[in-house]
Order: C-alpha cells, then structure tokens, then sequence
C-alpha cells in the first residue's frame, strides 16, 4: 500500500480533489451507457463497482471528516449498493497510512524527539490506519503498546469539509429553513474527535465506569506518552469484529460477545447518559477468550434530560402503541411541529409509526434473535421504501432534535453490529448494571 507523504488541508486542494473524483463518476457513467447502448441486458453492478472504487479513492486521500463519512456509511448497509459498503467498509482500520518521514515529524513537533528515543522499540510502519489517525506497535518498560497518531492539518479541514457538504445534505435532505445546528452539532463532535487529550481523558473515564462489566476489556492509557495529536495505550491483542463475525464460531461464542457489547452500550446509555456514539467494526477487538475490547472513545455523546427522557418514553412498545402519548412525544421531540400542516403532521406520524415499529420490535422480547434473517430483512424493505418515497423527498426535512444525529447513529450501529454477530441477546439484563 502506498505510503501519503501530504494531505490535501485547505480548501482549494480539498475541493479540487472532489472535482477530480467527480468528473472520474461523470466517465464511469458514460461508459457504462455506451456498453448498455450496445448489451440492453448489462446491470449498474459494474458501474457501482468503479464508482464505489473511485470515490473510494479520493476520499481515503483527503482522510479526516471526509472519508469518516465513508465509514459512517459503511455501516448503513441496507442503504447503499453492496459494492459501496464493502468498498467504504475500508475506511474504518485500512486506509493508506502517513510515510515514516511524517510520522517522525510529527513526533518531533509534539514530543521535540523523535519516537525511538520515547520508546524502547518503535516500529515506523503503520499497523491500522483509519479516516483521523494511525496506529503504531511500540515497546517500553516490558510492554506492548499501541501509539495512534492523528494526521497533520484534519482539525484545520473540518470547517472546509463541512461548509462542502451542507448544500448538498441540505438539498439531499430537503432542509428548509435554519438547520444549522445540525451541522454544528457534526462539527463539534469532528472536532472533539481530534482532540486526543480529551479522548485520553474521556477513554479513562469510561474505562473505569464500565469496569462492573465482565468480560469486557480496555486498555490503559499513558498520559506522559500522549499530547493532543498523539496518544500511548496498551496494544491490545485481538481480532477486529468484522474479521471474527467471518469466522465460524459457536453460537454460544456468538451470544457472549454480542450480549456484552449490548450491555456496554446500555449501560453507558441509561446508566451514565453519556456513551461511545461511533459502533464500527474497527472500534471493537475481540481476543481469543472471546472478550470483547473496546480501544476507541474519540467520539462520545451526552444524552440532556430534556432529549432523553421523551426519546426512551417514545421508542417503548408501550408508546409505540398508543396514538395519542406517541404523538405527544413526536411534537416534544420536535419531529412534528406546530407549524405543520395537518397532512405534513398526518405523514411523519405515520412515518414515524412505520419506522418505529421494527426499531422497537427487540423490546418485544425477554430474549431476541438478531440473527433472524426476518428482521434485518424488513429493515431493508424499510430503508429501500423510503428510499423511493418521492413524496419524502418533497417534504421538509429540517425537523426533530440535533440529538437525534448522534443518538441514533448508535442505535442503528449497534443493530448492524449484533446482525453481523448474529447474537441472542437478554433485552432487559443489562438492568442488572443499574441497580
């Protein structure tokens, strides 16, 4: 893989990149026309294939926001053409990773040496790379460690990338009127997520909140070792989780490592109203014992009570089945607004009501299946519908909480992760962590 010696960090070089890429689309397109012109029977699969690789390509250059929107969509399988998430899927630990020259650079700029005088054994060749940063194996005192290294100039582009993508999500989304908190609420946690001193902080934080959960592991961090750019934990044996859920692996296996993560994100969730708000594969290690490590806490999302306590009212089944309590919660949340029209109000209840009956539908449950090819399926016929709902394409999409991004960008990511687990998992144990 080759190795980055610069990343494109303001707004010309950012945006001419893009063009680049776009104009790239633009020619896969009129080939895949000129062979359909010529075979009636061809499929987009091709095209979606050398679209997929392309925008791939440029996005996985300019790192930082830009190519976390890759790996966010990664993740929304049901959403985008096969060949989209396996491509984007990359972005989440295999991206083509900084030089060592930078690499030293960037030591000597924070540390003022270089990493082998920090460390006993320092290997300059990346072992991870990712959309913010890469990982190193280093060696001190005895110990493993892992050094993640964030790329020079990410915090400085995230403005520029942000300001690139809010006329096409505010068209996309239809987003009338002032939805700026919106992006303000992206923006700040992009740029929470480059602070690697808070990180560290928020890391230890977590690390010993969560430590009443079994077989659950963390690493320990290293505050001398670490600085806003650079941050030392232990290195951490495992498998990523994407990796293991390819495997054959018992079901009971299956079940332990999917009821831990369930826990882990429900304790956070109603126990410390703050939590990990970034459920990917890459995040997560699962060592040979079949406990799950959880390595990355860049981005976490505190829940206010005046969101939380309407939001978990309103995805219960109990409110979900009762008209008048679900519409009071759609109008606290801000999903349905005073100013609506009685058919807008009627349409985002329903839709809502739609959606909201197959998110809620584990809670159903004492115990649930993730691994019924049923319901991953009616999530899919739901995201395909939707999809193709012109009639929502029309109507304004500016409404419901800023919270509401990060909340359930969680919620959906942990589905996706418990699908791929294909875990059995106890609903309502994890109370026994709140008592």
């Amino acid at each position: 893989m080759k190795r980055l010696d610069s990343i494109p960090v303001n707004k010309i070089d950012r945006v001419s990149k893009l063009v680049t890429t776009g104009v790239k689309v633009g020619g896969n397109y009129l080939k895949y026309y000129g062979k359909k012109i010529v075979n009636p029977e061809l499929t987009k699969e091709g095209l979606h294939e050398d679209n997929a690789a392309d925008i791939y390509d440029g996005l996985k250059e300019l790192k930082g926001s830009a190519l976390k929107v890759a790996q966010m969509l990664s993740m929304e399988k049901n959403l985008l053409p096969e060949s989209y998430v396996e491509k984007f899927s990359l972005s989440q630990f295999s991206v083509p990773p900084l030089s060592s020259p930078l690499v030293m650079k960037t030591f000597k700029k924070y540390f003022g040496v270089e990493p082998h005088v920090l460390f006993d054994e320092f290997n300059a060749e990346s072992i991870n790379a990712a959309s913010i940063g890469q990982v190193h194996k280093a060696k001190k005192g005895g110990k493993d460690l892992a050094v993640k290294i964030q790329y020079p100039g990410i915090r400085e582009s995230i403005g520029t990338d942000i300001a690139m993508v809010k006329p096409i999500a505010v068209r996309m989304f239809n987003l009338q009127g002032t939805s700026d908190e919106y992006f303000q609420e992206i923006e700040g946690k992009l740029i929470e997520e480059t602070d690697y001193t808070l990180e560290l902080q928020q890391s230890e934080a977590v690390r010993k909140a969560c430590s009443i959960l079994t077989e659950l592991k963390f690493p320990a961090y290293y505050p001398e070792l670490s600085c806003e750019k650079i941050i030392t934990m232990d290195w951490m044996e495992g498998k990523h989780l994407s990796e293991w859920c390819n495997e054959e692996h018992l079901q009971e296996e299956r079940d332990k490592v999917g009821q831990v993560l369930y826990d882990f994100y429900m304790y956070q969730i109603h126990g410390l109203k703050k939590f990990h708000a970034d459920p990917h594969p890459g995040n997560f290690l699962i060592d040979e014992d079949a406990n799950l490590v959880a390595i990355d806490f860049g981005c976490m999302k505190a829940l206010p009570d005046d969101f939380s306590e309407p939001y978990f009212k309103l995805i219960t089944p109990a409110t979900v089945a009762n008209d008048d309590l679900f519409r009071e919660k759609l109008y606290e949340l801000s999903v349905l607004r005073e100013d609506d029209s009685p058919e807008d109000e009627a349409y985002f209840f329903n839709l809502f009501k739609e959606l909201l009956t197959v998110f809620v539908e584990p809670y159903n449950h004492d115990v649930f299946d993730f691994g019924r090819p049923e319901f991953s399926e009616t999530i899919a016929k739901l995201s395909e519908q939707f999809a193709n709902d012109k009639t929502l394409r029309k109507m304004n999409g500016n409404r419901g909480s800023k919270h509401f991004i990060y909340v359930n960008r969680t919620f959906f990511g942990l589905y996706s992760l418990l699908f791929d687990l294909k875990s059995r998992i106890d609903i309502y144990g994890y109370k026994k962590y709140l008592q």
